[in-house]
Order: structure tokens, then C-alpha cells, then sequence
């Protein structure tokens, strides 16, 4: 089986900028390292949304997600692929909203598997535009992935456009819910940072 790296260089979820960033450090630290890492395995660059940076955000509530369903959408079918060539997706990305489109992607080629997710962050990420403060959408990739809109917890109401764009980054791929809340795992990072003081 082969790695098949899946970069992706979308920043459009986050609330700060610079994330794109990343991927390129981790290559120039590769370079340094005289590692041939990125250039003995195979590399697919995901098309990013990032000119909405640009633009006037439209939907306060869920800033740039109509950009992000296509982010979505591009990851998703292109980890299906990689598996359906049996070879291993290894998604290296920018801002973390677009998780939500990996997990997409392993679901689309298993539809009928029972999914599980370690998530390793300081935050759970279960935000819905019905909840979110900020209306970033890195606060919501889990959410789509086991299709909430915890609505129990609303803090606003949303227009008919956003809710619809939300129901597709949920359904994206077809499948709703694409992991059951109870097969996820949750580890914090400030946990990960008291162990290795310990160690």
C-alpha cells in the first residue's frame, strides 16, 4: 500500500489567516532534514476556496460556507479515490474544518462500516451556525460529521440559504451521520502537554 499525500490549503474556516503556511513549513523542514519524504510519495493538491479571503462575507453565522462545500466536497471524493486505489490518504491541511471532509471520504468508500474518530484538540469542534459565537467554521467539522445542529443549545436563528449550506456539508457524500457520536474519542491537548512534561 502506498501513501498518497492529500494537501490541502484551505484556510477559509478559521477565524485568523496564515494556516496555508503549514504545509510548505513542514516540506522545508523536510528539506532540511535531507528527508525524501515528499518527493518519493505521490501528491494531490486539493483546489482551495482561499479567494473568499477576499471577499465580503456573506453569511455572519457560518462565515464562507458556501466555499467550504466545495473544500468538502474536493477532499472527500479525492479519499475516496485514494482508498478505492488502495493506496493510504495521508490529508496534510491548513485549517481543521475540512476534517470534516476527510471523514466524508473514508465513509463514501465504506458506506456501510461503522466509523470512529480520535479527536486530538482543545476543543470538541460540535459547533453548528445555530450555536456558534463567532460563526467560524473550524468550530463545526465534528458536527457535520455526526449531522447535528444542536438546536437544544441555539443561541440564533439562521437564514434559509445558510441552513441549506449547512445541510450539504452534513450530507456531503450522501451519507448522514457519518460517525455516531459514541464512537468518538476526545483527547485535549493541554492533556498531550501534561503528559509530555511528565514523561
Amino acid at each position: 500500500m502506498a501513501i498518497r499525500l492529500i494537501e490541502n490549503r484551505s484556510e477559509i474556516g478559521a477565524g485568523t489567516r496564515g494556516s496555508s503556511l503549514g504545509i510548505d513549513a513542514l516540506r522545508i523542514a523536510s528539506l532540511n532534514l535531507k528527508s525524501d519524504y515528499f518527493s518519493k510519495n505521490k501528491v494531490h493538491t486539493i483546489e482551495d476556496e482561499n479567494d473568499l479571503l477576499f471577499r465580503d462575507v456573506k453569511f455572519l453565522e457560518a462565515k464562507r460556507i458556501k466555499g467550504m462545500v466545495k473544500v468538502f466536497e474536493n477532499i472527500s471524493e479525492e479519499v475516496k479515490n485514494t482508498i478505492g486505489r488502495n493506496d493510504f490518504p495521508l490529508v496534510l491541511a491548513a485549517d481543521h474544518t475540512s476534517a470534516g471532509g476527510t471523514i466524508a471520504g473514508i465513509k463514501k468508500q465504506y458506506p456501510n462500516k461503522r466509523l470512529g474518530a480520535i479527536w486530538i484538540d482543545a476543543h470538541a469542534d460540535l459547533h453548528s451556525p445555530y450555536t456558534s459565537p463567532s460563526g467560524n467554521l473550524h468550530g463545526m467539522p465534528l458536527a457535520t460529521a455526526i449531522g447535528t445542529d444542536n438546536l437544544n443549545s441555539a443561541v440564533k436563528e439562521i437564514s434559509s440559504e445558510a441552513a441549506e449550506l449547512w445541510n450539504q456539508l452534513k450530507n456531503c457524500g450522501g451519507i448522514s451521520p457519518k460517525i455516531l457520536a459514541q464512537d468518538i474519542v476526545f483527547m485535549e491537548l493541554e492533556i498531550l502537554s501534561n503528559l509530555k512534561m511528565i514523561s
